[in-house]
């Protein structure tokens, strides 16, 4: 099952915090694409309270037209979502998928 948590986001920010099948694995997989060199850097962030997040894991990004990266995580919390925290490159969006 896989649950995008980011779509083709243009712009730095967190996006919206999503509760996860408890599962004690997950894996994570972020995409940059545009045109050229681009270049993202991808926060997984998580949380019990969906309130107050900390960094499970970063992906950094960077490539010519596309480039991808991810991790595994085997830690269960209650609420998770991507928060990207750079971006650049003509017509880059990021998009970060969790697989469970």
């Amino acid at each position: 099952m896989v649950t995008t948590l980011l779509s083709s986001v243009t712009s730095t920010g967190a996006g919206s915090s999503k509760a996860p099948v408890i599962d004690a694995s997950k894996t994570f997989q972020a995409i940059v694409s545009g045109t050229g060199a681009v270049s993202a850097t991808v926060a997984v962030e998580v949380s019990n309270d969906n309130v107050n997040f900390l960094t499970l894991g970063t992906i950094t990004l960077s490539g010519t037209t596309t480039a991808t990266d991810g991790f595994a995580s085997f830690a269960t919390w209650s609420y998770v979502r991507g928060n990207v925290t750079a971006i650049s490159g003509t017509g880059a969006t990021v998009t970060l998928a969790m697989g469970i």
